[in-house]
This record gives C-alpha cells, structure tokens and sequence, in this order.
C-alpha cells in the first residue's frame, strides 16, 4: 500500500526568491527553506503560483529547486510543479525533478487554449512519463487555468498508477469529497484555498498547500492540529483570525505576494525581494496596511499559538 504520511500536514507553497536586480536569488530561497523547516511545517509546494512560475524561465525554476531540495536536506516533503505552457518544457522539469529526488511533482492544465479533456490527459501523462520513477499531483485550480478536473477526466488520470493525488484549489468542499470518494484508498487530497483549510480538513483532505501559509505558518499549523484531535470550534476561531489577515493583505495596492514577502521581511528579517512584472510591487501607500498585518499576525500567533 502507498504510503502517504509525507503527505499529510501543512505544505507551504514557496515564494520567489529575487535578488535586487530581480533575478533569482539562490540565498533566499535557502534561508526560506531553512525558515520553514525551523517552523515545523511537513513540506513545501515549490514552482506554483506562489513561486510565479508563469513569469519564469526553465532554467530558473530549475535553478530555485536545485536550491530548495540544497537546503533541505531530507527534512521536508517537496512536491515540484513542473508545468510550463508546453510539453517539452514541462517533460524537461519534471526529468530534473525526478534527478534531484523530489516526492512529487505536479501540473496545472495547460493554459490559454481551451483544449478537449483527452488533450489534457495526454499533457499531464507525457510530463509523468519523464519522471516514471515520481508520484504525480494534479493541480486543479479552475478559477486561474481556466479549466476545471472533471470526474471524467479525473477518472482517466487514475488509470496511470502514478497519479497519487489532486492539489485541489476549487473553492466548492465537495470537490475534495468527490475525488477522496473516487481516488479510492490511499489516494490524497491537498486543500488548496487557505481560507478553507478548515473545511476542506473535516471533508477528508490529507493537508493543505497553501500560498498564505509560509507568512503566518505557526496558525495554519495549529489549525491543522485542532482539526485532527476533533476540536472544530477551536480550529474554526483560527481560521476566521487567519482570513481576516488575508483579507487585509489583499487591500494592498501591490500584488499579494509582494506584501507577504515584506510581511517576512519585518517579522523574520527574511529579505525576498519583490515581485516579477507584470506584477505589482509594493506601493509606499502600502506600507501602514504591511506593517497592521505584520502586526495581526504576531497577536493571533500570540494568542493561539
């Protein structure tokens, strides 16, 4: 039987790392390894959204996991999305991947062209293919790819042994219920939306993979734990604490990952740089909304952890 303990915990999706010139910055992504190995988390989800692969070239996103699996040493689980908006590409990550020992890697759809269900399948198990030897995770995430994991397709997708989970970041619960029902035994679910973890925890998912959590890891962490010894009520009065603090952060005028890597920057002296164009960085008006969410979060961390 599979065994999927390294995957049931609180799994961070790891941010960019840039220098100042806005290049890759292999120190960071270190010291934010080394950071949340400290903070106890199980793992980290490296090359997602929060790693704002779309703006990255292969060889950066190579270059960010040669130095996150560098620094941890055996200590963590890594799962490494490895999609790109080709084939090609994603078989060359997900071979790097597999080379550098990772658990998993994992794959969005491919986006843009509205392509048929088989299409789809036929991606996600090339880029399988280059890693034989890796667990596979796919990524559902509708609002942003613009496709959604049907029960069809997923039904397909089970047919490669390989496929071990769904990171699933549709916001309806019941999704999570409908892949752990047809996964069958052993098979994972990942929580994706942070505001939900709760939630998505009590209707069966594993864990949770989340881009808020590497800011505030200690709440979600002590969610995770309530949940699991049975304390709802509890878990639940963190949650609201933990989305009333993404809530603020998102009335920053920067993009939201600019303002969490400040927030580190304040409160771990973790210096992240900013955020790859198109994005947003931050604006100076920002800075009194960063620095009462830094704040936020070292009274709920204070209060409940």
């Amino acid at each position: 039987m599979r065994d999927i303990t390294k995957y049931q915990g609180v799994i961070p999706a790891f941010y960019a790392c840039y220098d100042e010139k806005g290049d890759i910055s292999p120190e960071g992504v270190e010291k934010l390894t080394r950071f949340l190995i400290e903070k106890g988390v199980k793992g980290v989800y490296v090359g997602g959204s929060s790693g704002e692969c779309i703006y990255q070239g292969v060889a950066e996103r190579k270059l960010v996991l040669e130095h996150v699996m560098k620094a941890a040493e055996g200590r963590l689980t890594v799962i490494a999305h490895v999609a790109c908006n080709n084939t090609a590409d994603s078989m060359e990550l997900a071979a790097h991947a597999e080379s550098l020992g990772v658990d998993a890697i994992a794959a969005i759809p491919p986006i843009y062209f509205h392509l048929p269900e088989y299409a789809i399948a036929q991606y996600w198990n090339d880029i399988s293919s280059a890693a034989p030897n890796t667990d596979f995770v796919i990524y559902n995430i509708p609002q942003l790819a613009g496709v959604a994991l049907t029960m069809p397709l997923f039904h397909e997708m089970l047919k490669n042994p390989r496929v071990v989970a769904v990171k699933n970041s549709s916001m309806p619960v019941q999704d999570i219920q409908m892949f752990k029902m047809d996964g069958g035994e052993g098979f994972v679910v990942f929580n994706g939306p942070d505001e939900q973890l709760v939630s998505g925890l009590a209707m069966g998912a594993d864990g949770g993979i989340g881009g808020t959590y590497a800011v505030m890891p200690e709440l979600y962490l002590k969610i995770f734990e309530l949940v699991k010894s049975g304390d709802i009520p509890a878990a639940r009065e963190i949650q609201y604490a933990a989305d009333a603090i993404i809530y603020k952060m998102c009335t920053c005028k920067g993009n939201l990952y600019a303002v969490m890597k400040e927030i580190l920057k304040i409160r771990e002296g973790l210096d992240l740089g900013s955020v790859r164009k198109p994005m947003p960085g931050l604006a100076q008006s920002d800075m009194p909304c960063v620095k009462e969410c830094a704040d936020m979060i070292a009274a709920a961390v204070g209060k409940y952890c």
